[in-house]
This record gives C-alpha cells, structure tokens and sequence, in this order.
C-alpha cells in the first residue's frame, strides 16, 4: 500500500486474519519490520536462532511478537480459532523504535509492561486495518501512536529513536540530496560525495539504516515518484519518465514493470478503473 514517500516512517501492508487449529503461517522478510498481535486464540512461534537452535514461544490473546528484517518465522495456531493482526513497516526510525520496545531478534515477543498498554496496541492497530483508506499522512500518525503503545515508556521510546546521531545525519543528508535531485542524473558517488564519505563507506552505512543499498533506494523512490504522477491523467507516460529521470522511454518502463510487476501504461489504466 506504501510508495514510501516517507523516509523516517513508513508503513507497507497491514491486515486481519482468523485461522484455525494446525494452520501454518510462515512470515519472512527481507527488508522490513512484521508485527502480529494475537487477538484471540493461542498459537506457537518459532525460528532458527542465529546458531542455529530452534526456538519457540507459546502465545495467546494479548501477546504479539515481531519479524525483523531478514528472519523467518513459523506461526501455527495451537487449538481452536486464533484470530490476529499484523502491521509491516520500516524506515529510518523504524529500528530505534523497535530497540525501544524492547524487542529483539532472540526474544520476539511482545509482553506489556504497562497498565493497559496492550488495549492501546490493539486499538491502533485495529484502527489503522478498518482505515487503511484515509490520507498516508493520517496513517502515518497513528503508526506513530502505535509505536508509542508499544514501548514500555515515553522515556524509553524517545531516547530510542532519538539516538543514531552520526550514521543517521549522514544518511538523512543522503536522502535530502535525493529528494532534490532524483529527476536528474546522479550516481551513488555522487549521494556519497554529498556527505563528504568515499563511495564504499557511504553504502555501508545506508544498507545497515535503509536495509536497501543506495542504488536500490533511489530506484524504487524514483518508481514511487512517478506511481504518483501516473494517478495524474494530464501528465503523459514519456513526460513522466522524463520527470523521475529516465531520458529513454524504454528504460523507464522497464524499471517501472521491475518495480510494480506491470507496465506504467497499464499501472494507470488499473488505477482508474480501481477508483
């Protein structure tokens, strides 16, 4: 649902499901953030752990857990109904607000250590799914709220998220030099020159942060760029090739059809008829 226009923050998908006894789930991702919570019901997860130990926590009602970027994990439904909801999201202060919560690639598991904190989890989530519709930036605010929820205290979560200093201006710098300039014609030497670092330490940096490398970044934020102008008739499909910084038309339309899995032409003509 994301074009990620959103750097700090962003959400992706989100969803409700209700699953019955020995249903599987398996839940893998490559590069962002997966959080269920169990409505109801009761489930066991597991995963490999990094030395290759298997893993597994039995949950129920009231508890969740997180998938962190490139884990898999196996949810089954242990006995009856389970029913539970789930947010994807990442972006640059994604990490910080996880660290905050207290969650971790070892220990997954969301356990409230709030009074009530877990019913505000919930409401923003569910209220998140049964509004998905409304304006990204409405959305955005109450992932925030959400995240909020999430962690164990104000205090935890601001100084959380607020921490990265260094690593995170150079590649706040980087992403500011992009926005401004995705139309033209710019290199990974060029975004890393910007910060004053050599090209390879610059990748580094903004892979660890972004989980995308530089170049994989300013693809997929140009595509985004033009979904957007795709929903504006007036604007013709070489114009915007042209506006996101591809002089030939042919290699827009094949990073486009690379991105989105259809052509630009036929990305818009679903667009209309969805509206």
């Amino acid at each position: 649902m994301s074009v990620e226009t959103f750097v700090d923050l962003n959400l992706y998908r989100l969803g409700q499901e209700k699953c019955e006894t020995g249903h599987v789930d398996i839940l893998a991702r490559e590069e962002h953030f997966l959080f269920c919570y169990i409505l109801s019901g009761r489930g066991v997860l597991s995963a490999l752990s990094p030395d290759g130990r298997q893993g597994g926590w039995n949950l129920a009602g009231g508890q969740g857990f997180m998938v962190f970027p490139g884990q898999e994990r196996r949810f089954q439904v242990k006995a009856g109904l389970c029913e539970y909801a789930w947010l994807e999201f990442g972006g640059l202060r994604a990490g910080g607000a996880v660290k905050a919560a207290g969650l971790c690639p070892e220990d997954p598991v969301y356990r409230c250590q709030v009074p009530g904190g877990e019913e505000r989890v919930k409401e923003e989530m569910i209220y998140l799914i049964r509004h998905r519709d409304m304006a990204p930036h409405h959305l955005m605010g109450h992932l925030y709220l959400f995240l909020d929820a999430l962690c164990p205290s104000e205090a935890a979560s601001g100084q959380e998220v607020r921490e990265g200093s260094r690593q995170e201006s150079y590649v706040r710098k980087a992403l500011g030099f992009i926005e401004e300039n995705f139309q033209n014609d710019i290199s990974v030497e060029d975004i890393a020159d910007t910060c004053g670092l050599n090209r390879s330490y610059f990748g580094k940096i903004f892979k660890e942060t972004m989980g995308k490398t530089t170049q994989e970044f300013l693809l997929r934020y140009r595509m985004a760029r033009a979904a957007e102008l795709l929903r504006q008739p007036q604007y013709s499909v070489g114009d915007i090739g042209t506006a996101v910084g591809y002089q030939n038309p042919l290699h827009f339309s094949r990073a486009f059809k690379n991105t989105y899995g259809i052509s630009p032409r036929k990305w818009r003509n679903q667009q209309r008829r969805s509206s």
